[in-house]
C-alpha cells in the first residue's frame, strides 16, 4: 500500500474557497454499498433513521493567525520586521507554542506587536518556538479575536486572505470548547433549520471535543504509508457521551460521526467490543485500509486532499475501489472539495442494509 495508491486528479477549479449558503444548501453524495445518489445536506433527514446517532465535535476554532511586527535596535536605529505568526496550543506555563514566518527574523527575548492591545515575548525558540502573550483569560481572548484571523487551510490562504465573513463560516454553529486551529469542516453544513429538521425525524446528537490541529494539514512524506505517523490532537469524550452512545447501540441504532475528527475520536475511546467509554487525552490513531473497525457505522465527511491520512480512512471504511469511484463520481459531477466544499454520506454495505 503507497501512497500514489491514494493520488488522483483534481481540477483546481473545484477547491472551494467561499462555503455555500446558506449551509445546508451543499451538495451531498449519498453512498450505500455500491449506490449513489447526488442530493443535498438538507437532505440528511431522510437519508437517515429513526434512532440513529450523528456525533458532533464540539470544538472552537480560535482566530489563530495574527500579523504583527516586531522591533530590533540596530546601528541604523529601530529596524522592523514583519512577521506572521500561527498559534498551535496553549503550554503548561501559559506561553504557546506557535509557528512563525519568517521565524529567522526573531531572537530570544523579543517583543512582537499585533495590536494596540496584544504583543508576545519570545520565549523559546529550541524546540519550537514558544510565545508568552502580554494578556491572559477573557481579555486575551478578547484581544485575539480582535487581532486574529481564522486559520484557513493552505489551499484557500494561497487563493486570498481570510476576513471577517470567515470568523462566522469557519465555525460551527454549535462550536463551544475553544481550542482548535481548524475546524471540523463536514459540520460547517449544519444550520438550526436542519438540526430542527433532523430532530423532527428522531435522530439523536452527541458532542464530544477534539481540537484539531495544524497537524491535521501536514503531508503524508513516507511512501509505506502503513509507516507514517500521525500528529497528536486532544479530546475528551464525557460520561454523558459514553453513555448515550452506548444507548443507542444497545437499541439498534447506529452511530455516524460528523467528520473524520469525531470519528477518529470515538475509535480511540471504544474499547475492542464497541463499548465506548469516557476518555480524555492525547489521540495518534491512524486509521488505513485494514483497520478493524470498533463503533463507527457511517460519516459524513467532505472531499478530501490527494494522498492524505483522511482520504486513508474513507478508504479503510468504504473500501478501496469503491472510493475510487466515488472520487472520480465526485470530480466528474462537479462537487466542490476541501475545508469549505461539498460533503459525502458513507455508509459500508453491511450498516447501509442493516
Amino acid at each position: 500500500m503507497t501512497l500514489d495508491d491514494f493520488d488522483f486528479d483534481l481540477p483546481e477549479g473545484l477547491i472551494a474557497t467561499r462555503p455555500a449558503k446558506p449551509r445546508s444548501s451543499a451538495r451531498l453524495l449519498h453512498v450505500a454499498g455500491n449506490l449513489m445518489q447526488d442530493l443535498r445536506v438538507s437532505d440528511l433527514p431522510d437519508l437517515l433513521r429513526d434512532g440513529d446517532r450523528l456525533i458532533l465535535n464540539d470544538t472552537k476554532v480560535i482566530p489563530a493567525r495574527l500579523f504583527g511586527q516586531r522591533w530590533r535596535d540596530s546601528q541604523q536605529g529601530l529596524v522592523s520586521a514583519k512577521i506572521e505568526v500561527t498559534l498551535l496550543e496553549p503550554q503548561a506555563d501559559g506561553s504557546w507554542s506557535a509557528l512563525a514566518k519568517p521565524l529567522r527574523k526573531l531572537a530570544l527575548g523579543e517583543m512582537v506587536n499585533f495590536s494596540d492591545d496584544l504583543s508576545a515575548e519570545v520565549v523559546a525558540l529550541e524546540g519550537g518556538l514558544r510565545l508568552r502573550f502580554n494578556l491572559s483569560g477573557t481579555d486575551f481572548d478578547a484581544a485575539l479575536n480582535e487581532a486574529g484571523a481564522m486559520p484557513l487551510p493552505p489551499y484557500i490562504a494561497a487563493k486570498r486572505p481570510a476576513d471577517a465573513q470567515d470568523k462566522q463560516d469557519y465555525q460551527t454553529i454549535w462550536a463551544r470548547n475553544q481550542g482548535a486551529v481548524a475546524a471540523p469542516t463536514a459540520s460547517l453544513h449544519f444550520d438550526e433549520a436542519l438540526i430542527e429538521a433532523l430532530k423532527a425525524r428522531g435522530i439523536q446528537f452527541t458532542f464530544v471535543t477534539l481540537h484539531v490541529g495544524a497537524g491535521t494539514f501536514l503531508p503524508v512524506t513516507v511512501e509505506d504509508v502503513t509507516t507514517h505517523r500521525m500528529h497528536a490532537e486532544w479530546g475528551e469524550v464525557t460520561d454523558r457521551a459514553a453513555t448515550e452512545i452506548n444507548a443507542t447501540r444497545a437499541a439498534g441504532g447506529r452511530i455516524i460521526p460528523v467528520g473524520t475528527t469525531a470519528l477518529r475520536l470515538i475509535e480511540t475511546a471504544a474499547t475492542e467490543d464497541g463499548t465506548m467509554q469516557p476518555w480524555q487525552g492525547d489521540t495518534d490513531i491512524f486509521i488505513y485500509p485494514g483497520y478493524r473497525w470498533k463503533i463507527t457505522d457511517g460519516l459524513m465527511t467532505n472531499f478530501h486532499l490527494p494522498k492524505s491520512t483522511l482520504l486513508m480512512l474513507v478508504s479503510a471504511l468504504m473500501g478501496f475501489d469503491l472510493v475510487k469511484d466515488v472520487y472520480a463520481h465526485a470530480v466528474a459531477e462537479k462537487y466542490r472539495f476541501f475545508s469549505y466544499g461539498d460533503a459525502s454520506l458513507l455508509f459500508p454495505e453491511n450498516a447501509a442494509k442493516g
